[in-house]
């Protein structure tokens, strides 16, 4: 079990089964982070982080702050995909972290203004 992008028709498997999709809040200019992991029941929201808080991005009441993110456990079920919009009226593209290194996620598509993108397990 691995993470794949869908888009555009094409299939790209990104060889992991734990990422970070990473982007700047459009209104806030703060960066927000969350963990993902494949697993057999779907995808798994481990973790949120968020370094700020306004214009609807308040954290929820368990969340800790370590001086930098506030961090928390969204409590979600597994997810069968997760579906991303590049409209292009947000702070750049959406990051993908893969082992703690980020690459804007058009660096791994065949068409780089490809919308929507889909975030799924593939066998």
């Amino acid at each position: 079990m691995e993470f794949c992008l869908l888009a555009a028709g094409a299939t790209v498997r990104l060889g992991t089964v734990a990422l970070t999709l990473a982007w700047t809040h459009s209104i806030e200019k703060t960066r927000w982070e969350e963990d993902y992991r494949a697993t057999p029941a779907g995808i798994v929201v481990t973790q949120d982080r968020i370094q700020g808080t306004g214009a609807g991005m308040e954290p929820p009441p368990d969340a800790t702050f370590d001086g930098q993110w506030w961090r928390y456990d969204p409590h979600m079920t597994p997810l069968p995909k997760v579906v991303l919009r590049r409209s292009g009226m947000t702070v750049g593209d959406w990051q993908v972290c893969i082992k703690g290194a980020c690459k804007p996620m058009g660096d791994y598509l065949p068409d780089k203004k490809a919308d929507p993108v889909t975030l799924a397990t593939c066998p």
